[in-house]
This record gives C-alpha cells, structure tokens and sequence, in this order.
C-alpha cells in the first residue's frame, strides 16, 4: 500500500489534493455559472448540460423574437430535438522487436496491421418543455467495430437541482471517475484513454450528481450504480459501486484564458461473483489486449486517484494517476497502478473551453474550417503513459508508452490524428519494445 500511494505522491508533484463535497442551498436560478449564456441567430440562449459527457444544449426562452436553430436541431411541441451521429476509423501498424514478438507468442495473441472501424454511434437529445425545472433526455446507440455489437451508450434523462447548484442524470452513463473517463469519447486530445483507467468500467446504470459551487468554486460528482439492468452487458464487470470526484477550480479567468482544475477520484465497488479479470490495450484501439491478469478472486476493491489540469491560452497540461486495489479475505489482497503526464499546443489559437456544470473539457472550436478557405485549427500533443497489472502472484505484465502525434480540426465535424507510439511491454521475464504507426479519421455532429 506505501508504495502504491507513494507512487501517486510522486506524480502530482504539486502537493496533496485538498478535496472538499459541499451542499449548499441556494435560489431556484443559482446556477448562473453552470448554465452559460450566448448569442445565436440574434438571441440571447442558455446552454444546459446534455447529459454527463461535456456536450451542451441550447435552450431558448418561449417568447424569444428569433428562432433560428443549427440544422440538426428541432423545436417541437413538447420537447427539443437534437439528431447527431460520431464515426471513427483507425488505422494501425506496428515494428515489432524479436522480444515483443516472442511475448505475443506466449500470451496467444495476433498482432497485425489493421484498418477498420473503432465505432460508428447515432445519437438523440432534447430539452422538455413546460416543465418547472430543467429537464432533458438523451439517447445514443453505438456500433462497437472490436466486438462487432450494438450497444446502448450514455441514454437518459437530466434533472435540474438549481437548489444544490448542479444536476441529476438517471439512466446509462460513465461512472465519472476521471475527467477524461467522463469526457465524450471524440472530444479529448488523445488517441485512446490512458491504459490505468481500462480498469474501471466505461459504462454503468444508474444516477449521478453533478454540482458546481462558484463562490468556491469547489465540484463534486457523485454517483451509484447497479448492473441490475447491465447483467449480460461486457462492461458490467462490478455488481454495484459507488463514485466521488471532488475537486476544485482554482482558477477559472475567462479575459486570460486560464484555468486550474485539480480533483481527487474516489470509486468502491464489488466485483461480480466475487472475481475480476483486468485487461488493458496500449492506448490502440486496433491492438489486442496485451496486459492481463487472468481471473482475481475480490470481495470489493477500491480506487483512489487524482487528477490536475492547467490551461492558459493554446498550451495545456494535465496528469492522472491512480491505485486499484482488490480485496478478499480467502485469497489475499492486490494493488495496480498506473497513470499519465501530458502535454498539448494548439498553434492556431484554438483552446479546450473549459465546462463548469460537468467540470470537464469540451470539443475544440475550429474559427474557419479547409471547406471556408481555412485551415481549421493544429493541435501537437505529447503523453508519457504507464500501467503495471503486476503484484505478489498476479503476472498481469506492465507497459510503458511515450506517444507524440498530431490532431488535425479540419472543421467542426472532420478530425484527423496521425500518430507515434513507442512503448516497451514487461511481461512473461522480458522486455519486449514496440513502435506504433496510427491514424484517425473522426466524424462528429453533436
């Protein structure tokens, strides 16, 4: 345990997080600085959260003299509607070492050059009308191209709580442990999320709350949830558990473009049928998963992590790390660790917009897109990533990667990454080095 907790002291580096939940009453319109306000076609609007995932709606005032709505949008009768669709197609290929090669062999898995379909998702949203408070739903079906499957994904309703300064989701979310767990999966900068967080589930069923406090500027997102309605679903790998990240955004100057988010990831949960399997990718969609731990037996396990962000203008930093720990009193305990340092540098004088009601990072605006004369916006990133699933008697194997690459915003909708991976796979009593050659093209309409 000292060790594990003394790796995530040596990652933050900037001291110990100082976490904080608070409740506070409030007037019915006190979320001024969670609800953001802007001009569209010659009215003033309101932008509400849809869903959890860092994307927003637009909501209009009933007796607004204008509007004019985005082409996937609708007003009806008794609720907003908003259509949009996400496809994302890589394309991977590898220099493989003798060593790498030898490892594969041992674990039974094909390592090859592909080109396919990560995932192809439709999606559905609104705002309902004549309601006292606010109140959204949300619906998105997704074509997994790994397993060949459709899937629900983030699909529910949004309750406003103006009286404690957030909101309520019900239905199928993301857990909300990690800022960029919670982020919608075409939004961050990255190629794939960090391998520490494969641990956790992408998915899970159930409510969570999402607050933001401006005199304090303290955040909280708390949630619990079942696989009650998940039983047969891959990712329903826990049957209950129970999410807090809990945060503070120190600063948040809207004239200087800066803003510092640091939080803490608080997660226990209860494996199902008291045993869990932790698989993770290279952070390559496309590449088998080459850590694993085979079967754990866990009565429940905790997860504690943190995570800070730093923006000013263009340039951005940020880090995550964080210690999973599995529990049984028959079989003993174990504890993996993992977490990430990146860098990115938009050259074209984009930034990330930073969102108060879900305290996550949204989609990159691009001013003039390639197809209105422009360039659409330029984006370098570096991360430096590593994930150990090795502990006592568990030989899950650990990987290290340092990836540089390049995203491309050639409009709103079109995105285009081209990237370099190199890593080194320690498993099976060798070290195997392995280089990555990796591109995305990306469809959004959100």
């Amino acid at each position: 345990m000292t060790s594990s907790l003394s790796f995530v002291l040596r990652e933050l580096r900037l001291g110990i997080l100082i976490a904080f939940t608070m409740l506070l009453p409030s007037r019915i319109f006190a979320q001024k600085d969670t609800i953001h306000e802007k001009q569209y076609g010659g009215d003033t609007v309101k932008l509400v959260p849809d869903g959890t995932e860092g994307v927003l709606l637009v909501l209009r005032r009933e007796d607004a003299p204008v509007k004019k709505l985005p082409p996937n949008e609708f007003d009806g009768s008794a609720s907003t509607f908003r259509i949009g669709m996400g496809y994302i197609h890589d394309g991977t290929t590898y220099i493989q070492s003798d060593e790498f090669k030898r490892q594969m062999d041992s674990a039974g898995l094909d390592v090859h050059s592909q080109f396919k379909v990560r995932d192809f998702r439709i999606l559905g949203s609104g705002v309902m009308k004549g309601t006292k408070r606010y109140l959204a739903w949300k619906f998105a079906y997704m074509y997994d191209g790994d397993k060949s499957v459709w899937m629900l994904r983030e699909s529910g309703v949004t309750i406003g709580a103006p009286e404690l300064k957030g909101n309520f989701f019900i239905g199928r979310t993301k857990e909300g442990f990690s800022m960029i767990k919670v982020m919608n999966g075409h939004s961050p900068w990255g190629l794939e999320r960090q391998m520490a967080l494969d641990v956790i589930p992408i998915l899970a069923d159930g409510i969570k709350y999402m607050g933001y406090y401006p005199k304090s500027r303290l955040f909280t997102n708390l949630g619990l949830f079942t696989n009650a309605t998940s039983k047969n679903q891959s990712f329903a790998t826990f049957e209950w558990q129970g999410i807090a990240r809990v945060g503070w955004l120190a600063i948040n100057d809207a004239k200087k473009n800066t803003v510092l988010h640091i939080a803490a990831n608080l997660r226990y949960g209860k494996p199902k049928n008291r045993q869990i399997t932790l698989k993770s990718r290279p952070e390559s969609n496309p590449t088998p998963q080459v850590l694993n731990t085979g079967v754990i037996e866990a009565d429940n396990s905790t997860h504690i992590g943190y995570e800070i962000y730093y923006r000013h203008n263009k340039f951005l930093v940020g880090s995550e790390a964080m210690v999973h720990s599995f529990y049984s009193d028959k079989f003993g305990n174990h504890q993996f660790y993992g977490g990430n340092v990146e860098i990115t540098y938009l050259f074209t004088g984009a930034i990330h917009p930073y969102n108060t009601s879900t305290s996550v990072f949204g989609f990159v605006p691009v001013k003039k897109s390639v197809f209105k004369g422009g360039i659409g916006e330029i984006e370098g990133v570096v991360r430096l990533s590593s994930l150990n699933l090795n502990d006592k008697s568990v030989k899950g194997g650990q990987f290290w990667r340092i990836t540089p690459m390049v995203n491309w915003y050639m409009s709103r909708v079109i995105r285009l990454e081209l990237v370099y991976g190199y890593g080194v796979l320690d498993r099976f009593g060798i070290k195997g080095p392995v280089q990555f050659f990796e591109t995305r093209i990306q469809f959004t309409v959100m």
